[in-house]
C-alpha cells in the first residue's frame, strides 16, 4: 500500500522559503539535511523505574532512582505520559518495526524457537496458533509475519542503519533472527533471543566459552569483552559510538536503534553504581534492579555526550521508549505488583502498570525543549513518525500500518487523532500470575478503558483519567458504556483478522466481546 506522509512543520517551512526564494531568483533551491535519529529502546523498564516523574506528582519511586540523563533529556524535549506498548516484548517491538497493530501482525507473545509456541498451558482455554515465528523480511516462512521494516525504507531512503543490543524479532532459525536480513546495515548483539543469560563479561554475557553462542541465551558478537569486568550496558555503548564513527564516514544520516537488554531478568549488579543503592537499605533485587536502571542512564549520557561532542546534536533526534511495563509479578523484592505504582501491576498485564511507558523526544528546533504531552499514543505510531521526520514523504509497505504519526504532538499542533481509539489483544497465556496477566484483549477510548476477559467472558471499566490505579471496576454502573465500548473492540478485532482462543469444553471459539455483551 501506499502511505503519504507529511513533512514537518519546520521542514514545510524552509521548502516554502527556498521555493519562493528560487522562483525570485535570489537564492537555488536547497536540499533539506535528513536528520540524525537514535531511537533508545529499554526492556521491561516500568513508568516510575525514574527519577523523571511521569505523574502529576514525583513518587517514592521517582526519588529512589538516579536518572540524569532522563533528566536532561526530558529538560531539552518533550515528555509524553501517557505513551503505550504492548504487555510483552516481541508484540512491541513487531509493531514498532512494522507500524501495525499486535492484533493485526498476530506476533503476540514473545519469541524464541522456530514453530515453539511461548504460552503457558491453560486449563480452560484452548489457545490460538499465533505468529510464533515472528517478523521475517520473505513470506515463505510458516506462522511469520511479512512485513516492510522502518530500517529497511530508511536504508532505502538514504540512512545508515545501525542495530545494536536485543532484537528479538524473529525466532531461531529463521530469517528475521538476524537484524542485518530486517533491514539494518549493522548488527551489534542482536539474534533470536529476547533475554540474555549474564550481564556480566566476567560470564561470557551467558555464554559457556569464548567464540561460540551458547543457545539460547548467550549474547553473541561481544567477544572481545569475555573476561572482562564489564557490564554489558557498557559494552554495548562503547560498540554503538564505534558504529556511529562508521556511520559518520559514510557520509550518511543515520539511525540507531539502541535497543538495551537491561533492565530484564537476570537482576545482576552493575559495579559502578550497586553501592549507593545498597547503602540506601534496598533488598538486594532492588539494589541491583537500581543500579541496572542508572548503568542505562550512563548510556543515554554517553550517547548525548557524542552528539554534543562531534556538534551533530542540533541535527539529531532523540526517542526514550520502553517495550513494556515494569517486571513486578516476580523476581522483586517487597510486595509483587507494587512497583510500578500509581499504575496497577506490571509486565505482562492489561492494566496501566503493564502498557505504560516512560518516553521523551527531543527534536532542536522542532520539539519544545522542557514541555509536557499528556495526549495517548501507542507504540505502532513509532513507525510512521520516525518516517516523517526523516522526511520520507511516501513509501510502499506489503502490511497495513495502522500507526497514527505523533509529529502533531511534537510540534504542538494539535493532538494525533483526537477521537481516536487504542487498542490492546492478548489471546496468550503469559507465564505468571497476577492483576490483569490473562488472555484478555482492551480498548482505550477517551478516558475510559475497558478490558476483556476470554477465560470467563466477564468485562472491567475504569475511568483512566479519574482512576490511574484502576481500583474502581464501572463495569455493572455503566452497562452502556460497556456495550459501546465492546462493540467498537469487537469490530476491530474482527476487521484485522485478529486470532482468538476456544473453550476447551466445547471447541467453540469464545465469543468476541461484542458477542459476550
Amino acid at each position: 500500500m501506499i502511505n503519504p506522509m507529511r513533512s514537518t512543520k519546520n521542514v514545510a517551512k524552509a521548502l516554502a522559503m527556498t521555493t519562493t526564494l528560487a522562483a525570485m531568483g535570489c537564492a537555488p533551491e536547497p536540499e533539506v539535511k535528513q536528520p540524525n535519529i537514535i531511537l533508545f529502546l529499554v526492556d521491561d523498564m516500568g513508568w516510575q523505574d525514574t527519577s523523571v516523574p511521569f505523574w502529576t506528582e514525583k513518587t517514592p519511586f521517582n526519588e529512589r532512582y538516579r536518572t540524569p540523563n532522563m533528566e536532561r533529556l526530558a529538560a531539552q524535549g518533550v515528555k509524553f505520559t501517557q505513551a503505550y506498548a504492548n504487555s510483552v516484548c516481541s508484540p512491541t517491538r513487531t509493531s514498532l518495526m512494522t507500524g501495525m497493530n499486535a492484533a493485526r501482525h498476530r506476533v503476540t507473545n514473545w519469541t524464541l524457537n522456530r514453530n515453539q509456541t511461548t504460552d503457558s498451558p491453560d486449563e480452560v482455554l484452548e489457545l490460538p496458533v499465533w505468529n510464533a515465528n515472528g517478523l521475517q523480511p520473505v513470506d515463505s516462512i510458516e506462522n511469520g509475519l511479512h512485513a516492510t521494516t522502518l530500517p529497511q525504507l530508511l536504508r532505502e531512503n538514504g540512512y545508515f542503519t545501525i542495530h545494536c543490543g536485543k532484537a528479538h524479532w524473529g525466532a531461531y532459525d529463521t530469517p528475521g533472527a538476524d537484524p542485518l536480513n530486517l533491514g539494518f546495515d549493522v548488527n551489534i548483539a542482536g539474534h533470536a533471543a529476547g533475554g540474555l543469560g549474564s550481564y556480566l563479561g566476567e560470564k561470557n554475557f551467558g555464554n559457556a566459552e569464548k567464540g561460540v553462542v551458547t543457545r539460547p541465551w548467550g549474547v553473541p558478537g561481544l567477544d572481545k569483552y569475555h573476561g572482562d569486568s564489564i557490564f554489558i550496558t557498557e559494552a554495548l555503548t562503547r560498540e554503538a559510538i564505534a558504529a556511529l564513527d562508521q556511520s559518520r564516514e559514510s557520509g550518511k544520516p543515520f539511525y540507531l536503534y539502541m535497543s538495551h537488554y537491561a533492565v530484564h531478568v537476570p537482576m545482576e549488579p552493575d559495579a559502578r553504581f550497586i553501592d549507593r543503592y545498597r547503602e540506601m537499605g534496598l533488598p538486594e533485587s532492588e539494589a541491583r534492579y537500581a543500579s541496572m536502571v542508572e548503568g542505562m542512564d550512563k548510556s543515554l549520557g554517553d550517547l548525548m555526550d557524542y552528539l554534543d561532542d562531534k556538534d551533530i546534536a542540533d541535527n539529531t533526534v532523540v526517542i526514550f521508549m520502553s517495550d513494556n511495563g515494569g517486571l513486578s509479578a516476580a523476581g522483586r523484592g517487597g510486595e509483587p505488583h507494587t512497583h510500578n505504582w500509581p499504575l496497577r501491576s506490571g509486565k505482562g498485564s492489561a492494566y496501566e502498570g503493564g502498557i505504560r511507558e516512560p518516553m521523551i523526544v527531543k527534536w532542536p528546533g522542532t520539539a519544545a525543549p522542557g514541555t509536557e504531552c499528556g495526549e495517548y499514543l501507542i507504540i505502532e505510531d513509532f513507525f510512521p513518525t520516525i518516517l516523517e521526520m526523516a522526511g520520507v514523504k511516501s513509501y510502499e509497505t506489503v502490511q497495513t500500518v495502522d500507526g497514527v504519526s505523533f509529529m502533531p504532538l511534537l510540534t504542538n499542533q494539535a493532538p494525533a487523532s483526537p477521537d481516536r481509539d487504542l487498542y490492546w489483544h492478548f489471546p496468550n497465556k503469559w507465564g505468571s500470575s497476577g492483576p490483569g496477566i490473562g488472555t484478555t484483549s482492551s480498548i482505550r477510548s477517551g478516558d475510559w478503558k475497558l478490558v476483556y476477559w476470554y477465560k470467563d467472558q466477564s468485562f472491567e471499566l475504569y475511568n483512566i483519567t479519574n482512576d490511574i490505579g484502576e481500583t474502581d471496576n464501572r463495569a455493572e454502573s455503566e452497562p452502556e458504556k460497556v456495550k459501546e465500548m465492546a462493540v467498537k473492540l469487537g469490530t476491530y478485532l474482527r476487521s484485522v483478522g485478529a486470532d482468538r482462543p476456544s473453550l476447551k469444553a466445547t471447541g467453540l471459539p469464545v465469543p468476541w466481546p461484542d458477542e459476550a455483551i
